[in-house]
């Protein structure tokens, strides 16, 4: 067996990571993070017709990061409890014991009066307003409220993920506008469809927690059903923004093939909705997501340089 010199054990140790910070870190949910930044920066782009300063986005981003990470720490502090039952979340930090409820709680605290003041001071208000609003309805309405109790949590508490579009449309022009709410439309419906694929693949772990997600608690079919209603509902908004946003034919004909992606995983599902095809499902929800919204900013830049 190889052994490692003292040198190298130290080299390793200093630029390895510390438990507690990468515990604080993994609080925020980075990779949800992410997926919503990819959302907020296209939305930009649409509402300048050209590509915004790098100030602006900067700015922008990382206030959208605190406020979002915020609500994510919370989430993970009320959550403590059910996490640990769980097998998809019991190694989060607040089960392992890495991070302490109260330094998640303060970290929440933090993040979301940064991400308001940075926001309000450098952005404008109203951008500032959207972000602290869009974490107050994830924390309050969705994780303390509706996740626990109605099977109809995912469908109202994800208008909070839907935030983002209008606080990239609202930094850039200082108001909201037709193409804005349609863009959130579009992030509002593909939720559900979104997340319920995720849960029936881990219907038993909600069951076992006593979270009511639609599919622990009525029967698959249903939960298809209702899925394909909400892909419609998607593929509808997303081709209702090239004539609205004035995207013209290219992003429709985008909009139309990635929604034949959607609806062919979404019928595979109901044909034989196996764990398997609900997770390829998911899979494909995000590429989605990401491709249509990519598809919208480059195009804006195209038809207006």
């Amino acid at each position: 067996m190889q052994q490692v010199s003292s040198a190298e054990a130290r080299n390793r140790a200093f630029w390895s990571v510390p438990p507690r910070l990468a515990g604080l870190v993994a609080l925020t949910k980075p990779r949800i993070i992410e997926l919503l930044l990819i959302t907020t920066v296209p939305a930009m782009f649409v509402a300048s017709r050209t590509v915004p300063s790098f100030r602006l986005v900067a700015l922008t981003v990382i206030g959208g990061t605190c406020a979002a990470g915020g609500a994510n720490a919370f989430n993970m502090f009320y959550d403590r409890d059910i996490d640990a039952v769980m097998d998809r979340t019991r190694r989060r930090p607040l089960v392992s014991g890495t991070v302490s409820p109260g330094d998640a709680l303060v970290l929440s605290i933090v993040l979301e009066a940064t991400a308001f003041l940075l926001l309000w001071l450098t952005v404008n208000l109203l951008s500032a307003l959207l972000a602290l609003g869009a974490a107050l309805f994830y924390v309050v309405v969705y994780t303390v409220w509706l996740k626990r109790r109605y099977s109809s949590n995912i469908v109202i508490g994800g208008a909070a993920g839907a935030v983002p579009v209008l606080v990239g449309w609202s930094a850039v022009t200082g108001h909201l506008a037709a193409p804005a709410w349609v863009m959130f439309g579009i992030v509002f419906a593909w939720t559900p469809p979104h997340f319920w694929a995720l849960a029936i693949r881990h219907r038993d772990d909600y069951s076992r927690a006593s979270v009511p997600m639609l599919p622990s608690v009525t029967d698959t079919a249903r939960v298809v059903r209702q899925i394909l209603a909400y892909t419609v509902l998607v593929a509808a908004l997303s081709v209702l923004l090239a004539f609205v946003a004035d995207l013209g034919w290219v992003f429709f004909a985008i909009a139309v093939c990635l929604n034949a992606g959607f609806f062919y995983y979404a019928l595979r599902l109901r044909a034989d909705a196996t764990p398997k095809r609900a997770m390829r499902l998911f899979g494909y929800s995000i590429t989605y997501l990401t491709a249509l919204f990519v598809a919208m900013g480059v195009v804006a830049l195209v038809r207006h340089p």
